[in-house]
């Protein structure tokens, strides 16, 4: 069979992979236990044994797997990991052209294109691996297969699995993160790190604002600090610096707070990201919110009993530092054919907790970013072409 052929059996496979993957409705707020549960299945076909690692809760799961490389593949170093993150974004107050949980095939810009929640980003990537399966079976190194949950809300489910496959395989010679990436490689992003504040206040009627303090108040005062942090941080933009924006950014997401206009709100809560370029550290660039937070405490807290102000820190996920001319850049380079200058992102990824791991990183994946968390999300045909003739040169590399 000739390459051509090859590449044509893993695209028509992995088109059939993705048809299944869509259909599970894997946003970050419901589980992914069907579709771990088809994925164990379906390496379980080809006699590849696959590891769980559940949250806390039991209703979501990592899943990792060692494919190739005879019976011992956990003992061989050399191998590759492919990782991709199992959850999607909400489709919530989108206008869909077709139902964003069937693979639907169209046209975009005269281009062939298949539209569904998660085309992009990323289970068109997790698909393409999959599909790949029979190839690395008779690998000489090992591709590891790590599939994670809660990617997309601040990349809290893969350290789990991160540090569990650090102690079950063999160090790899590259970790390669499919996010979308039009198949180029992507060497460095920034870190991301999640707050929730939320302002317990005392309620009163609004025309007796003495009798109690409206935690809606104390929660603008507070986000009016972050505004002003976020205009700090711009101002202090490196103009040699590789990202875009070239400088860290904060921004708040959401905000929820109050009963009715006439009430002194008793509860506020509003969630902001931090996200930093490699060498920064956002715990150093927030302490004077935490220590503004810390004087409303001694304020508020002592005029009415339960009043306050509490943040909780929910993901502190870690930038991926750029290392030019590193193995792993040129080793994906190589199966790519990418020879442009190296690239760097500003949105966050796993990435930077693969390599905190000690794994050799880079992003590589097929589908732009510019698709991805967008209504009518799709992927173009070609993308996922390169994306299977990618896993046969991999196979190819590894045998």
């Amino acid at each position: 069979m000739n390459a051509s052929s090859q590449n044509s059996d893993i695209l028509s496979h992995a088109l059939d992979i993705l048809s299944t993957l869509i259909a599970f409705d894997t946003t970050s707020r419901h589980s992914n236990l069907e579709l771990i549960k088809w994925v164990e299945d379906y390496l379980l076909s080809y006699g590849v044994a696959s590891q769980r690692v559940p949250n806390t809760a039991g209703n979501k799961a990592n899943l990792f797997a060692s494919i190739g490389a005879s019976d011992i593949p956990s003992q061989i170093k050399g191998g590759v990991i492919l990782s991709g993150h199992s959850d999607v974004v909400p489709i919530d107050g989108q206008d869909w052209s077709s139902d964003p949980f069937t693979l639907t095939s169209g046209q975009h810009q005269g281009q062939d294109a298949l539209y569904a929640r998660g085309t992009c980003d990323m289970k068109g990537f997790i698909a393409l691996a999959l599909a790949a399966v029979p190839r690395f079976a008779s690998c000489a190194k090992p591709v590891h297969l790590a599939i994670s949950y809660d990617e997309e809300i601040g990349c809290q489910g893969a350290p789990a699995m991160i540090a569990r496959m650090a102690q079950n395989i063999a160090t790899p010679r590259a970790a390669i993160i499919g996010e979308p990436s039009m198949m180029k490689v992507i060497n460095g992003h920034k870190g991301i790190s999640l707050y929730e504040v939320e302002v317990s206040g005392h309620e009163a009627h609004s025309s007796l604002t003495h009798l109690g303090i409206s935690a809606n108040m104390v929660a603008v005062e507070l986000m009016y600090e972050l505004a002003e942090l976020a205009r700090k941080l711009w101002e202090e933009a490196d103009p040699k610096s590789p990202f875009v924006p070239p400088h860290a950014t904060l921004t708040i997401g959401e905000i929820h707070g109050g009963t009715a206009s006439n009430i002194l709100a008793k509860k506020c809560k509003f969630i902001f990201d931090l996200r930093c370029p490699p060498g920064q550290n956002a715990q150093e660039i927030i302490a004077p919110f935490k220590a503004k937070i810390d004087a409303l405490n001694s304020e508020i807290g002592t005029a009415f009993e339960g009043a306050g102000v509490t943040m909780t820190l929910h993901s502190n996920a870690p930038a991926l530092a750029p290392t030019a001319g590193a193995d792993v850049e040129n080793f994906v380079r190589a199966l790519t054919g990418d020879n442009g200058d190296n690239g760097v992102v500003s949105y966050a990824t796993e990435g930077g907790q693969f390599a905190a791991a000690g794994f050799p990183t880079v992003i590589c994946g097929p589908g732009s970013i510019e698709q991805a968390h967008q209504p009518n999300e799709y992927i173009l045909m070609r993308e996922m072409k390169k994306g299977a003739a990618f896993m046969m040169r991999l196979a190819d590399a590894l045998r």
